[in-house]
């Protein structure tokens, strides 16, 4: 049986394929109640076979690049190196995370590949396709599908492998169209023996568990899930983050603007930095539930009075702090965290966000609300990880160990 370390983890080389899905926006709540109503029926019939539904803890802030970097290397944001989707670095520059050089850490993909191991990831967010692929890892995303080819595998053409054109990154069934990636590479490429699937939160974004689009998109997922079982797959899923509605019953967003607020209460600053920030303003106007302020340190305790009285923010903390209690690189964040209740989004300037693409009402994510994430194993789980994650304190990033090492 052959171990590979990676981060300072040991993980093993199973003798089957291994597919790790995560289910952007895939809220816990979306599972329970497609369980409940009955629509999700491969997935029931695989916990009754012996798999284990359970619940653990994304990344703070619950974002989806610090959450999928995490998933892939097992460790923490303090380690890898990515702490949102965006973030202002130590020479003020503002960067979107998306480019492999702002990585601190391999990858499990990418320490399987030097080692000889055929791998693939999928992405549907085409942000995230540079950093899933970095060191080496045979990678492609739905979003530029159209021409893309896997040459490692001897794939010229995705689109053609797959059978039909990659629908466009808002389609609801863009997602799907990831997994069916991932099937068509293994149905060619049968040695494949680690598998990785990123989905995209557009439907989570736009409808709560039980409207009738989240039920076509779970209903589409389980059957997809199937196929991966039927293909003798092991299969780990889980989340970047969940999912709340940030808006009143009328539809109206319910967002605190920090740079408007501070501005109103004479409290000078250099930056607001919303770690959401990324090309996919559709889904959510760049309003999540966590906001980094960069201000002179006489101005801080003002910032920090004038947030605390605000209904709806519910954590601040300053850098040194910040960095410890989230897991964070320090020299990557914001004088000063503030997160919101589930509830309320944070904004920089009204005058910045248009909320006119939305999909809907707001509903988006950042936040500890947004934390808990499921950890679904198609077999049971036996090894040393078993009694935490019953216990429901393992965390996302927890979820190659669990389907690599200790699944039976």
């Amino acid at each position: 049986m052959t171990t590979i370390t990676v981060n300072d983890r040991s993980y093993t080389v199973a003798d089957h394929p291994v597919v790790v899905i995560t289910v952007d926006g895939g809220d816990p709540r979306y599972f329970r109640d497609g369980l409940n109503r009955g629509i999700m029926p491969r997935l029931q019939q695989m916990l009754d076979d012996g798999g284990v539904f359970s619940v653990g803890a994304s990344e703070m802030p619950s974002l989806t690049n610090p959450n999928n970097i995490s998933i892939v290397t097992g460790v923490p944001p303090a380690i890898h190196g990515i702490p949102g989707n965006y973030c202002r670095l130590p020479d003020g520059s503002l960067e979107l995370l998306n480019d492999p050089r702002f990585l601190r850490a391999p990858s499990i993909h990418a320490e399987f590949a030097a080692h000889g191991i055929p791998t693939l990831t999928v992405t549907t967010k085409d942000k995230l396709r540079l950093l899933l692929g970095n060191g080496g890892v045979p990678s492609v995303s739905v979003e530029r599908a159209a021409g893309a080819a896997l040459p490692d595998y001897g794939i010229d053409d995705i689109e053609e492998l797959v059978g039909t054109a990659a629908p466009d990154v808002y389609d609801p069934s863009a997602s799907h169209y990831a997994m069916r990636i991932g099937l068509a590479v293994l149905r060619r490429v049968p040695e494949l023996r680690l598998i990785y699937v990123s989905l995209t939160d557009r439907v989570q974004h736009a409808a709560a568990p039980g409207d009738e689009l989240a039920d076509r998109f779970f209903t589409e997922f389980d059957a997809l899930l199937g196929a991966y079982l039927d293909a003798g797959c092991t299969v780990g899923i889980t989340a970047d983050h969940g999912m709340n509605a940030k808006h009143h019953d009328i539809g109206a967003a319910r967002v605190h603007y920090l740079g408007d607020i501070l501005t109103e209460a004479g409290v000078p600053f250099e930056e607001i930095v919303l770690p959401i920030t990324d090309p996919y303003p559709k889904h959510h106007g760049g309003l999540g539930g966590f906001a980094w302020l960069y201000l002179a340190p006489e101005h801080r305790g003002a910032a920090v009075r004038a947030l605390a009285v605000l209904p709806g923010i519910e954590e601040i903390w300053e850098r040194e702090d910040a960095a410890t209690i989230y897991e964070l690189p320090a020299d990557r964040i914001g004088d000063i965290g503030c997160s919101a209740a589930a509830d309320t989004a944070l904004g920089r300037h009204a005058v910045d966000h248009d909320l006119s693409q939305l999909h809907g009402g707001l509903r988006s994510h950042g936040s500890r609300h947004e934390q808990l994430v499921p950890l679904i194993l198609s077999r049971p789980v036996r090894g040393p990880l078993a009694k935490r994650l019953h216990a429901g304190v393992l965390r996302s990033r927890d979820i190659h160990d669990l389907t690599l090492n200790n699944t039976v």
